[in-house]
């Protein structure tokens, strides 16, 4: 188990991280920003207009919509892939084709990468 300071010193380290994606990913009313955050249960996506500071769309995995899609066999990346879809559907709803990802300091691997696919799959460009 990890001490206290070992916590505080890798939450230091992804708020780093976040920070340094964020000084180079903005969101504007033609291309908002799609951020991504995972915990070790859920996902949460959030498609945001910088220049307004308003939230366009959400999902996650808490949504009743989008936990109707899930099935009972799925792995949370398999869920993750599911969120995707569903963002970029909302997403699509409003009229916005193209996004820029944040992945918000956490790698370009695993649910994070799930999510992106998603998207893309749905007809999301980034």
């Amino acid at each position: 188990m990890s001490s206290k300071k070992e916590q505080q010193r890798k939450a230091g380290q992804l708020h780093r991280r976040k920070m340094r994606v964020r000084s180079k990913v903005h969101g504007t009313p033609d291309r908002p920003r799609m951020a991504v955050h995972r915990t070790l249960k859920h996902m949460f996506v959030q498609v945001v207009d910088d220049t307004k500071a308003v939230t366009l769309v959400s999902a996650c995995s808490l949504d009743p919509v989008v936990r109707e899609t899930f099935e009972d066999g799925d792995t949370k990346t398999k869920k993750s892939f599911k969120i995707g879809l569903k963002i970029a559907e909302l997403v699509k709803e409003k009229g916005i084709e193209e996004v820029a990802f944040d992945r918000q300091g956490f790698l370009y691997h695993g649910r994070i990468k799930a999510v992106a696919d998603g998207a893309r799959k749905g007809g999301l460009k980034f």
